[in-house]
């Protein structure tokens, strides 16, 4: 906490005054992180299709943990709360909807699985390339097209007939 207060030139205890400890400021953070993020998904909320609803929400969830790295690794991988589950619940809505309308193969009518194999897929794009991909044996792909290849891989092999 004295460190943050050194970067914003407050007192510790005038940090302590508005969070009781770290995790309440890291949380608070979230917090505000997440409403950045819902508002993003928001602008997505009223495409009538579903897999272009999913399609748009996956490069939304890429594109900001790609802007906000050390957000995205507080948000998801430190105090994954309210906003982690909202977030989710909005790819299990899109999902439902899918296998409501027949969008998806015959084999693919479980909404929770669909939710968890795509975020899996998703988060695991960010992840990596948030963590600083330290396997040199790979040749990594510039991340815009890993995180593409990503969606339609997922999007392809969810839909095609």
């Amino acid at each position: 906490m004295r460190r943050v207060a050194e970067k914003i030139e407050y007192s510790a205890t005038t940090i302590y005054l508005h969070f009781t400890d770290k995790e309440a400021l890291i949380a608070a953070l979230c917090d505000s992180d997440f409403g950045q993020l819902a508002e993003r998904f928001a602008g997505i909320a009223r495409i009538a299709d579903p897999i272009e609803r999913l399609r748009r929400a996956a490069h939304l969830y890429l594109q900001f943990g790609a802007e906000y790295p050390r957000q995205y690794e507080a948000m998801f991988l430190r105090c994954a709360g309210r906003g982690a589950r909202e977030a989710y619940a909005f790819l299990q809505g899109i999902l439902r909807e899918g296998v409501e309308q027949g969008c998806f193969r015959r084999e693919f009518r479980d909404a929770e699985l669909l939710a968890q194999s795509v975020w899996a897929g998703i988060h695991g794009v960010v992840a990596l390339e948030i963590s600083g991909r330290s396997e040199p044996w790979v040749e990594w792909r510039p991340f815009e097209r890993r995180a593409a290849s990503m969606v339609d891989a997922l999007i392809t092999a969810l839909t095609a007939k």
